[in-house]
This record gives C-alpha cells, structure tokens and sequence, in this order.
C-alpha cells in the first residue's frame, strides 16, 4: 500500500477557513442556513465548520448529524448488513438553506441518499454540498459540490484517506491511498 500526502494538518486547517469565509459570503449570520453532517465521516468535518463559524460570527451556528444507512441505494445488496449510525437534527428545516457536508465526495451515492434522508426533517428552501475532497471524474450521478476544499483527480484503484485527532489519528492528515 503506497500513501501519498494531500492535506497535512496545517493545510487542512486553512482549507477549513478558506471553506468558513465562503460560507459566510453566501449565508451571511447562518440565521436562515443550518448544516448537517454526513454520518458517519461527514460528521468530523461538520463539528471543526460549526466551532470555526461561531468563533467568527459570535452566534450559534446550528448543526446536525444525519444517518443515511436505510436511503442508500446499496442497502440490501450487502452481505453483511450496515449498521446505523445517530440521526440528531434537532431543529426543523422547513425554509431554511441546508448546507450538506461530508468528507470526500466519489460517486455521488451518499449524496442522493442524504438528501432522500434529509426530506424527513422538512423542505429546505435550498441545498448546498461541501465537501472536504472532491474526488473528479468518479461521478455515478449528476452530482457537484458547491464548496470544495481540494479536487483530486484520482483511479478507481485508489481512495481518499481522512485522518482526524478527534479519531485518534496521530495528526489530522488526508491521503491518497494506492491499493
């Protein structure tokens, strides 16, 4: 297994930041615009946005965390079946601008699935997709982020690797695994 480096710790952090002002410029006080993380990687990504978000805007930024074992498309097709994660959305969001997050987008599944989930919780007047890589040229379905914190072109031999402390990981690192 040969692992190349794509994101070490600082560079991830001001890839988090740079993700954070584009946020803002589009959602302004996040009092109209909530997040939900994707469980269950999203959800490490989505907790470091929030914490940053309200450290710069000095109000509450509200966050959920959104399981999606029972949308996806693959969910029978298993041998061993998937476990659930915690669904938490403890707010409505009906009219709100919902801002998905996940930690690497590949063939677009997760994301069709999160929505189908999502729809539970009410009608947003829009949805957004940020995603901490964007894994090029590797699309099933139509679907494109709209804040992107590094694109990688990559094989269908290799994956994404995200490392995060809050894990247990060393450092927080992102690789690009050759299998």
């Amino acid at each position: 297994m040969q692992k190349r480096l794509i994101l070490d710790g600082p560079l991830l952090e001001i890839t988090i930041s740079r993700l954070c002002q584009q946020l803002i410029e589009n959602h302004q006080d996040f009092r109209n615009s909530v997040i939900l993380g994707l469980q269950p990687r999203g959800v490490f990504l989505a907790k470091r946005i929030q914490q940053k978000l309200e450290r710069l805007l000095k109000n509450p930024v509200l966050m959920g965390l959104l399981d999606i074992t029972f949308y996806r498309d693959d969910f029978r097709r298993r041998d061993v079946p998937l476990e659930a994660n915690t669904t938490s959305v403890p707010f409505i969001i009906e009219n709100k601008k919902v801002v998905l997050v996940d930690d690497v987008l590949y063939t677009g599944r997760s994301v069709r699935a999160a929505m189908d989930a999502m729809i539970a919780f009410g009608r947003p007047s829009k949805v957004e997709l940020l995603v901490l890589v964007n894994r090029r040229y590797s699309r099933d379905l139509p679907i494109q982020p709209d804040y992107i914190g590094k694109n990688v072109n990559t094989m269908p031999s290799q994956r994404v690797l995200v490392e995060w402390e809050v894990q247990g990981a060393k450092k927080d690192n992102i690789w690009l695994v050759n299998n």
